[in-house]
Formats: C-alpha cells, structure tokens, sequence
C-alpha cells in the first residue's frame, strides 16, 4: 500500500489543510492529518494544492519531434538570411527536418526558394500551422513527389511538384529513412513540470506502430499522464488511464469536404458509439459543420477543435447543438500580430472566443495544440486573461476571460472537456499539482515557475 501526505497546503482558500493519499487516491483532507510511518511527506509550505491540469489538445509525437527540430521561424528565425544560417548549421549530413516556419521569414516556400536557400541536404520543414511541409528538391526526389498521387501533393499548372505537401503527414512519414518513433520520456517529464496530469492526443488516424509507441510510453512511465486519444480506431480496446476519445476529423482548408461525405462520416462514428471530434479553423468550414450537425444530429462529447474563427450568430446553433469547443488563445501570445495583420479586421472579433462562449452556456475547454501553440498551460491561461499578441496589442479585448475562469477550463474532466472543473475531494484520483504560494498569488501572475510539485495515481513525478 502507497502512502502519501501533502501537509500544509491551500485547498479551496482553505490554508493549514493536510492531505492524506492512498493508493492512489484523496484518502483524508484536514487539518493535523496524523502521518502513517511507511508515508512519504510533502511540506506544501503553504502553497496551493489543486487538481493537475489537462490539455485536452496536444500532439506528443510531433512534440518530441518538435524538440529536437531547427526552429525556422520567429523567434529564433525572421529572414531568409536567418533561416539559410539555422539549415546550413544543422546538426548531422543527412536529413533537416525544420518547424515553426511563418511566410513572414521569406513567403510561402516552393522547391526553387528552398533550393536557393538549402539544396545539398534533403530539406523538410513544417509550417507552424502544422498545415503544411515544404520540401527542397533533394527531399522531393528521395519521396518520389513527381510520380506521388496523394491529394495533398501540391502541383502546379504544369503538374509538377510545388514541394508543397498537404496534411499528408502520414504519407510523408512512409518515405522517409525509418529512424524509429521518437522518445517520449523528455515530453512526458516536460508536460509533468507544468503540472499536466491529462492530455487529449489530438492526431488524427493513428497508425498501429504509433498507437502501440503511446501506449508503451505511458505503461513505463515515459508519459505518466493519464492520456486520451482522439485518432484511435473506432474498435479501439481502453484502459482507465490510456482510452479513446472522440473520433478526429479534419476539415482541411486545402480541401473541404462534400456534406453528404462529412454526414457519413460522422453517421459512421456515431454509429458506433463514439462522438467526434472536428478540426475547424476557418469560416467557410465553420459553416459546412454547423449544416451538416444540424441534419444529422449531434452525440453527447462532440466538440469542435480549436473553433478559430465562431461568428457571434452562430453561438446560439453551438448550444442548441450540444457542442463543446477546445479552443486555444495560447496562438495570441505566439503570433496574434501576424492575426492582427492578415485576418481581415471583419473576421477579428470572431478570433479564438472565450468569454462569449461561456456567456453564451457553451462549453470551453483551453488547450495548447503543441507543439504548433505554446505547450506551457500557464502561458495560455495568462493569454487567455489578457489576449495580448507579441507586439503588445491586444487581440479581442472583449474575449478576455478571468484567471480563474481560466484555470477552470484547464481543470475539466478529460471526457468532458467543457465539463465543471475537479476539485480536490476524498475518494478523487491523486493527479495533483502543488504550487508555491496560495492560488490567488499565482493566478495574479501565471507561471509555470510556481510549480512545486506534480501527481499522479498518488505518485510524485515531478519536484522542483
């Protein structure tokens, strides 16, 4: 039997309160809990205790990816010059695979811009959409582009290859030297820090080598997380801490979809047992969704990924429809002026909503979209308090929502990511995060430096 005890925290606003857990979980909550002597002891010195936070959307494998990738675009990069001096120092004499590129640094990338900037290694890099790959001629030969018949393959009048490749992630992976899925322990230990006890893999259509590389991580403890997964097969078998979530589909801007296509698919998930899961960024797309949804019906757990563009009219149709929303305001701090810049100024106040959601009655979750959005929860609770870009503009200052109210959306249940926050309770699972200091220190100035400690199933995971 595993014993721990948390002394001397905050919980709910109440201070001095002594936390006892057993395996695995809130076991006694008071104050001069006696301590068993086989217990481990915290000293919360003070701080407040509250349940670990969940990102209920994330991308782990492309995280680890990310981590270990040439940054491409602000900040590290900002011109053509820049991005020529990050590929030419790249580590290694085979393969860059460079991410977080925007059009700002030297417009959107073809075969010839690329080989002007990089051609003697083969050259693959992500746009910070995740939307996208350009490829140099060197990567395009080695994928054989010139004869592919993917749809994402962009080509030109002529039919030859653009080098860009259209969420065709999957399809690119296949070409590529086989170097094995990324580990996960230094993600797994990167999201423990921030206090993330539970996260949504959102990538859609998970092969079986990457589902079986999540489950394996999370079983030796790589990724400790409690982990739910949109991309799952729909035959998918769950366990308590690594199950399905909703279906992913996506509505690619590059290629929307035929109605009647998008209501067989999602007849099809719900069908069998499984609410969906859609990827929805624009408002062409928007719309298509809402019209299919209101012929076909919806199922409790929809919900509509990232809803980045949500017009003010149709906030009424996301109620009446029963839909939840995992938005991501964490893209304002990053790159909110380029939004403030491009997005034509009619579609701005419709740019990732928070608060007239929630006054609205539709449920919001926050979330970070990592590793294309700023993986760190505190950075996207403070942008969602403030909604304000890198240039110090403010991005929908009538979206701006509490601290509080913040924190909550990152405290809702995994499946139900819109769903009332968890609370600190007897007989609830021992996945916490102890902070430095009493909660209302911390929500004055979020950070994820005040994170003490991190818990989970009981266990510490994470001390700083």
């Amino acid at each position: 039997m595993s014993v721990l005890v948390v002394r001397d925290v905050e919980v709910d606003g109440i201070g001095g309160t002594d936390v006892l857990i057993r395996d695995g979980v809130v076991a006694v909550l008071g104050s001069e809990v006696p301590v068993p002597a086989s217990a481990d002891v915290v000293d919360g010195r003070g701080g407040a205790l509250l349940p670990g936070l969940h990102d209920h959307h994330i991308h782990l494998h492309a995280l680890a990816a990310d981590r270990t990738s040439v940054r491409c675009g602000p900040p590290a990069v900002h011109t053509a010059d820049d991005l020529a001096r990050a590929l030419a120092t790249a580590a290694g004499n085979g393969w860059i695979r460079g991410v977080g590129y925007s059009e700002d640094v030297a417009g959107l990338l073809d075969l010839d811009s690329l080989d002007m900037l990089h051609a003697e290694r083969p050259v693959r890099i992500q746009h910070r959409s995740g939307a996208v790959w350009f490829l140099n001629s060197t990567a395009a030969a080695l994928t054989g582009l010139a004869t592919a018949d993917h749809p994402g393959v962009e080509r030109d009048e002529k039919g030859r290859p653009t080098g860009r490749v259209w969420r065709a992630d999957t399809w690119l992976r296949d070409r590529l030297p086989d170097s094995g899925p990324p580990s996960l322990a230094d993600v797994g230990a990167e999201l423990a820090s921030y206090g993330i006890t539970g996260l949504t893999d959102a990538t859609p259509d998970l092969t079986p080598s990457t589902l079986e590389h999540l489950r394996a991580s999370h079983v030796d403890g790589s990724v400790p997380q409690r982990i739910r997964l949109l991309g799952a097969p729909l035959d998918f078998v769950d366990s308590e801490t690594f199950a399905a979530g909703p279906h992913k589909i996506v509505l690619a801007d590059s290629g929307l979809p035929d109605l009647d296509d998008l209501a067989t698919t999602i007849r099809r998930v719900h069908d069998a047992g499984r609410a969906v899961a859609v990827h929805c960024v624009s408002r062409e797309a928007f719309a298509i969704l809402l019209a299919v949804f209101t012929e076909v019906g919806t199922a409790p757990g929809d919900r509509i990924e990232h809803g980045a563009l949500v017009p003010a009219e149709s906030i009424g149709d996301l109620r009446r429809l029963g839909l939840q929303v995992v938005t991501q305001p964490g893209f304002l701090a990053d790159r909110g002026d380029t939004y403030l810049r491009d997005v034509p100024a009619v579609d701005l106040p419709d740019l990732y909503r928070c608060r007239s959601l929630l006054d609205g009655d539709v449920p919001v979750a926050l979330s970070s979209d990592a590793p294309y959005g700023p993986a760190d929860p505190w950075a996207v609770i403070s942008a969602a308090v403030s909604r304000t870009c890198p240039t110090g503009d403010v991005a929908g200052v009538d979206e701006r929502i509490p601290a509080p109210t913040a924190l909550d959306r990152c405290l809702a249940p995994l499946d139900d990511p819109g769903g009332t926050a968890r609370r600190v309770r007897v007989g609830a699972p021992a996945d916490l995060v102890l902070l430095d200091r009493p909660l209302a220190d911390v929500l004055a100035a979020p950070t994820a430096e005040l994170v003490r400690a991190t818990v989970i199933a009981g266990r510490v995971v994470h001390h700083a």
